[in-house]
C-alpha cells in the first residue's frame, strides 16, 4: 500500500452540529469486471453473494460488493484480507475470465456523518439523496470530482475517490461542515 498523505492520516477532519467528516482506515479497493454468468463462481471466490441491481450492496466477512453497472463492481476488504481476495479471483481465472484490478493506492474514503450530512453533501453533489436508499451507493459527482457515494445510514455516507481529488472534496466538506452549523 502506497503510505497516505499526511493530510489524508486518518481520523477527524471537521466536526460540527451539522456534520462530522472523516477519513477511515485505507482498505483494500477492487475493480471487478465479469460477466453475469460468471458471478456464482467469482461469489464463492469472494466470499460475497456479489449483487446484480446497480447500485445494490452487499456484504460478507470483512469485504463489502457495491454493483456500479451490468459487469462492474467496487471490492472493498480489510488491508489483511487483500491478498486473500486477489489470490482467490486469480486462482479461477482460468475458468472464470474477468478483471480484477487493486485499486487500493489510486482512491481514498472520507466518511460524513451527522443531522446534515445529505443536505451537506447536496452542496456538490447533482443527485436527489434523498432518494438514495440507505444500504445502496452509486457513481455520481461531487463538485465535479467522479466518486462513488456509500449510504451507509440515514445520516451516515462514505465518498469513494481519486487521492487527487480528495483535497478539493474534503475542503469543500470541511466548508460545507462549518456553513451548515451557522445556519
Amino acid at each position: 500500500m502506497t503510505a497516505l498523505n499526511p493530510s489524508f492520516t486518518p481520523g477527524p477532519v471537521a466536526a460540527s452540529t451539522a456534520a462530522a467528516v472523516s477519513i477511515p482506515a485505507p482498505v483494500g479497493r477492487f475493480s471487478l469486471r465479469a460477466c453475469q454468468a460468471d458471478l456464482p463462481a467469482l461469489s464463492k471466490a469472494i466470499g460475497v453473494d456479489l449483487p446484480r441491481r446497480i447500485g445494490s450492496r452487499a456484504s460478507g466477512g470483512t469485504t463489502e460488493a457495491l454493483c456500479l453497472g451490468p459487469d462492474e463492481w467496487q471490492l472493498l476488504t480489510a488491508e489483511a484480507d487483500a491478498g486473500r481476495l486477489a489470490g482467490a479471483c486469480a486462482d479461477i481465472y482460468a475458468q472464470v475470465p474477468h478483471s480484477l484490478t487493486d485499486i487500493s493506492d489510486r482512491e481514498i474514503s472520507v466518511r460524513i456523518e451527522g443531522p446534515k450530512a445529505a443536505e451537506m453533501l447536496t452542496l456538490g453533489c447533482p443527485r436527489d439523496i434523498d432518494r438514495l436508499p440507505d444500504g445502496e451507493g452509486r457513481r455520481t459527482l461531487m463538485d465535479g470530482a467522479t466518486v462513488i457515494l456509500w449510504r451507509d445510514g440515514a445520516n451516515s455516507f462514505r465518498l469513494d475517490m481519486w487521492r487527487s481529488f480528495a483535497p478539493h472534496v474534503i475542503a469543500l466538506l470541511v466548508t460545507g461542515c462549518a456553513e451548515l452549523a451557522a445556519e
